[in-house]
Protein backbone atom coordinates (compact mmCIF):
# COMPACT_ATOMS: atom_id res chain seq x y z
CA UNK A 1 0.00 0.00 0.00
CA UNK A 2 2.88 2.22 0.85
CA UNK A 3 4.91 1.32 -2.32
CA UNK A 4 1.23 2.23 -4.37
CA UNK A 5 1.08 5.76 -2.61
CA UNK A 6 5.38 6.40 -3.08
CA UNK A 7 4.37 5.75 -6.49
CA UNK A 8 1.49 7.93 -6.69
CA UNK A 9 3.07 10.95 -5.67
CA UNK A 10 5.87 10.26 -7.86
CA UNK A 11 3.49 10.18 -10.46
CA UNK A 12 2.27 13.38 -9.43
CA UNK A 13 5.19 15.13 -9.25
CA UNK A 14 6.75 14.08 -12.45
CA UNK A 15 3.31 15.31 -14.27
CA UNK A 16 3.71 18.73 -12.47
CA UNK A 17 6.56 19.03 -13.58
CA UNK A 18 5.71 18.31 -16.67
CA UNK A 19 3.21 20.60 -17.22
CA UNK A 20 4.73 23.53 -16.04
CA UNK A 21 7.47 22.79 -18.66
CA UNK A 22 4.98 22.84 -21.24
CA UNK A 23 4.61 26.88 -20.68
CA UNK A 24 8.18 27.00 -21.12
CA UNK A 25 9.17 28.76 -24.45
CA UNK A 26 12.05 26.08 -25.32
CA UNK A 27 9.42 22.88 -24.75
CA UNK A 28 10.48 22.22 -28.54
CA UNK A 29 14.03 21.89 -27.07
CA UNK A 30 13.61 19.94 -24.01
CA UNK A 31 12.01 16.60 -25.74
CA UNK A 32 14.69 14.71 -25.57
CA UNK A 33 15.27 15.25 -21.67
CA UNK A 34 11.31 14.93 -21.21
CA UNK A 35 9.29 12.80 -19.21
CA UNK A 36 7.55 11.19 -22.00
CA UNK A 37 10.44 10.60 -23.45
CA UNK A 38 11.82 8.84 -20.57
CA UNK A 39 8.43 6.83 -20.08
CA UNK A 40 8.85 5.92 -23.77
CA UNK A 41 12.18 4.85 -24.00
CA UNK A 42 10.82 2.52 -21.02
CA UNK A 43 8.37 1.71 -22.21
CA UNK A 44 9.64 0.56 -25.67
CA UNK A 45 12.58 -1.32 -23.86
CA UNK A 46 9.93 -3.50 -21.96
CA UNK A 47 7.94 -4.54 -25.07
CA UNK A 48 10.76 -5.13 -26.67
CA UNK A 49 12.60 -7.31 -23.67
CA UNK A 50 8.97 -8.93 -23.36
CA UNK A 51 8.92 -9.93 -27.55
CA UNK A 52 12.85 -11.42 -26.83
CA UNK A 53 13.95 -8.83 -29.49
CA UNK A 54 17.63 -7.41 -28.51
CA UNK A 55 16.82 -3.72 -27.09
CA UNK A 56 18.29 -1.57 -29.69
CA UNK A 57 18.84 2.24 -28.46
CA UNK A 58 18.55 3.46 -32.14
CA UNK A 59 15.30 1.45 -32.47
CA UNK A 60 14.02 3.30 -29.36
CA UNK A 61 15.00 6.01 -29.66
CA UNK A 62 13.69 6.34 -33.17
CA UNK A 63 10.07 4.95 -31.86
CA UNK A 64 10.19 7.74 -29.07
CA UNK A 65 10.84 10.27 -31.67
CA UNK A 66 8.18 9.44 -33.85
CA UNK A 67 5.53 8.87 -30.71
CA UNK A 68 6.68 12.22 -29.51
CA UNK A 69 6.05 14.20 -33.20
CA UNK A 70 2.54 12.00 -33.59
CA UNK A 71 1.27 12.71 -29.53
CA UNK A 72 2.15 16.51 -30.52
CA UNK A 73 0.42 17.01 -33.98
CA UNK A 74 -2.53 14.73 -33.02
CA UNK A 75 -2.90 14.85 -28.95
CA UNK A 76 -4.12 10.85 -29.53
CA UNK A 77 -1.92 8.50 -27.30
CA UNK A 78 -3.48 5.40 -28.76
CA UNK A 79 -2.83 6.75 -32.52
CA UNK A 80 0.69 7.77 -31.58
CA UNK A 81 1.40 4.74 -29.95
CA UNK A 82 -0.20 2.52 -32.64
CA UNK A 83 1.42 4.33 -35.69
CA UNK A 84 4.47 4.19 -34.08
CA UNK A 85 4.51 1.06 -32.95
CA UNK A 86 3.93 0.00 -36.30
CA UNK A 87 7.04 1.76 -38.01
CA UNK A 88 9.24 -0.14 -35.15
CA UNK A 89 8.08 -3.54 -36.10
CA UNK A 90 8.62 -2.70 -39.41
CA UNK A 91 12.30 -1.08 -38.97
CA UNK A 92 13.00 -4.51 -36.82
CA UNK A 93 12.30 -6.93 -39.26
CA UNK A 94 14.09 -4.28 -42.00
Amino acid sequence: MIRVRKYKIFILVNMMIFFNSCNNYNFAQTKENSIIKLFCIHSVKEEMLKAEIEYSEEIANKTCDCYYEEFTQTASHQDAKMKCKLEAQHSIKS
